[in-house]
This record gives structure tokens, C-alpha cells and sequence, in this order.
């Protein structure tokens, strides 16, 4: 894989990168039902999450990309590798934000707030000095109006609820924290070293956080195991490392959007596992969510290509080995 240069165009978009964030978006919506399904401490959960993917990616990514990791740690890669670090830290905060959130709210309320990261990542946008078209902002709002509607998410009834719901808008900020980031690596660094070393990171902090607060670790019934493992496989390894893969190609903003297709899956599925019924306002969110990501996706794409022209660069051989 060849770098990307800060500033350069981005590969275009091929059928690979386009159904690895169809997938993702599957995979994610899975995420907050089986956290509230798990019978274990929310940030024990989001450590072994994090710990068995760095488990799995690890044979892969040491067994071929042994000089990149070199690169990074001593060669002309350190200032790429302190990004693949700081995004690992960012992570590390959304998950002991929002992992908690959805045991002390409801999934829904969980995932629609936690939907805020594309207002945090346009505004980190901003701040790089990245000037978004003002169709992107309007799309921007639609779909978090959309996402808040269709999953029926409120200010909560309970202090409970209330605290809940002010970890999910955290873990809002740090996801998109974590992805401007993530952007950043990806220019020059494969799918498989950044997840690797990203995830261990995040797994190292959510360790020394258990350890200090006493949150129990092991002792789980079969079921969440189970659960775990899910999560491994589908929100980690086919949810996080998909939308990551998608950087290369695809701006922080842009992904920020799409993986708002997360809340009206993530409703759906705390209404078929747990009973937790959406609103009647369900179908209007869902639709207003569609419109606001069309409008990203489109008006962002029509704003590049009147900026700068495409050009193509080769692309990473597969998702989870690139």
C-alpha cells in the first residue's frame, strides 16, 4: 500500500470499500443490545472486547507487517505511529463512556445519543482548518435529528437514565476523537498494524481502569462470554475495523455520518432481544436519518470533485489483512 499524503485525494470509492461499511453498519447495530444483554461490569465487557481483537489480529499483522511496526516504533513512521496511540487513548474514552451508558439507559437512548459524533467531527473538521460545504452541515443535522427520533432517545426519567445519557454524548466526543485520529494513521498505515495497535492500546487503559476502580473481570456466566465474543466478531473485528479500513477512502466526517445507520438498527434489535419498544416516531427518524446521510455522502463527494480531481492509488489487498 502506498501513503497518502496529507492534503492528497483519496482513492475512489470501489465495491470492496462500499460493502465493508455496509457490513460495518451491520455489525455495530449489534453492539448495544448485546452490552445490555451481558450479564458483566460494562467496562470489563469493553476491555475483553478489545483484548481478544488484538488476539486475533496479532498473528496476522506480526507475521506481515513486521517492518511497518518497526517503522512506526523507531523509523520515519513515529509521528504516524503517536496517532495510531492517541486514536487507541480516544477509543479507550468512548468505551468507558458509552459501554456504561447503555446498562444505565436505554439501548436506544444509548446508541441516539452517542449518534452525536458527526456534529463533534465536523466541528474537529473546522478546527483543522477543513472548511465543509454548507450542504454537509445540513445533512449533518438531519441525520442526528433523524437518529434521535427514530430510537425515541430523551433526556431521561431517573438520575440514572440522566447520567447515562450525559455518558453517551461523551462517548460521542471521543469517538469522534478517535476516528479524526484514525483518519490521520490511515493515510500511510495498513488496515491490520493501526487495528492492532489501536486496540491494544485501548485494551492496556480499560485494564489499568478495572484494575484501579475493582471492576470484576472473569467469573461470567456462559451466555455473556457468548455475548462477548459476539461483539469480538461482529461490532470490534467487523464493525470498528471496517469503518477503519474505510478511512483510506472515505473522510472522517463522511464515516462519522454512515455510522449513524447504527441508532435505527440498534432500536430494532433492543426491541426484538429485549423487549425495549421505539417510539411511533421510528419510521419518520429512520427516514430523516437516510436523507441526512444521502446529503453527506452526496454533497461531500460533489464538493471534492469541484476542489480537487480523483486520483486513483492502490487500495489495500482486503479489509482485515491490509
Amino acid at each position: 500500500m502506498l501513503p497518502v499524503p496529507p492534503g492528497s485525494p483519496r482513492p475512489p470509492l470501489d465495491p470492496l470499500t462500499t460493502g465493508a461499511v455496509g457490513l460495518a453498519v451491520v455489525a455495530v447495530s449489534s453492539s448495544a443490545p448485546l452490552i445490555a444483554y451481558a450479564a458483566a461490569p460494562a467496562l470489563a465487557i469493553a476491555f475483553w472486547r478489545n483484548l481478544l481483537a488484538v488476539a486475533v489480529l496479532s498473528p496476522f499483522s506480526l507475521a506481515r507487517r513486521r517492518a511497518e511496526f518497526r517503522r512506526l516504533a523507531v523509523g520515519a513512521g513515529r509521528r504516524e505511529g503517536l496517532f495510531c496511540v492517541l486514536s487507541g487513548v480516544a477509543l479507550a474514552g468512548h468505551f468507558a463512556t458509552w459501554v456504561p451508558s447503555a446498562k444505565l439507559t436505554s439501548v436506544a437512548a444509548a446508541t441516539a445519543l452517542v449518534a452525536t459524533q458527526p456534529v463533534w467531527q465536523g466541528l474537529i473538521a473546522r478546527a483543522q482548518g477543513r472548511r465543509l460545504p454548507p450542504v454537509v452541515w445540513i445533512g449533518i443535522a438531519v441525520a442526528v435529528g433523524g437518529a434521535v427520533i427514530a430510537t425515541g432517545a430523551d433526556a431521561g426519567i431517573s438520575g440514572r437514565a440522566v447520567v447515562g445519557d450525559l455518558l453517551a454524548v461523551t462517548g460521542g466526543m471521543f469517538a469522534a476523537v478517535y476516528t479524526a485520529f484514525g483518519e490521520r494513521a490511515r493515510a500511510s498505515i495498513s488496515t491490520t498494524t493501526y487495528t492492532t495497535i489501536c486496540y491494544g492500546i485501548c485494551a492496556l487503559i480499560l485494564l489499568v481502569i478495572c484494575l484501579v476502580g475493582g471492576v470484576r473481570m472473569t467469573g461470567f456466566d456462559g451466555r455473556t462470554w457468548l455475548a462477548i465474543l459476539a461483539l469480538v466478531a461482529g461490532a470490534q473485528l467487523l464493525g470498528h475495523s471496517m469503518f477503519n479500513y474505510a478511512l483510506q477512502k472515505i473522510p472522517a466526517t463522511t464515516v462519522s455520518v454512515l455510522i449513524l445507520l447504527e441508532a435505527p438498527g440498534a432500536a430494532l434489535l433492543g426491541w426484538a432481544w429485549l423487549g425495549q419498544l421505539p417510539r411511533p416516531y421510528a419510521l419518520l427518524g429512520m427516514a430523516l436519518l437516510l436523507v441526512g446521510v444521502v446529503v453527506v455522502v452526496l454533497g461531500g463527494a460533489r464538493a471534492g470533485r469541484r476542489t480537487t480531481p480523483p486520483t486513483a492509488l492502490p487500495a489495500d489487498p482486503a479489509p482485515l489483512e491490509g
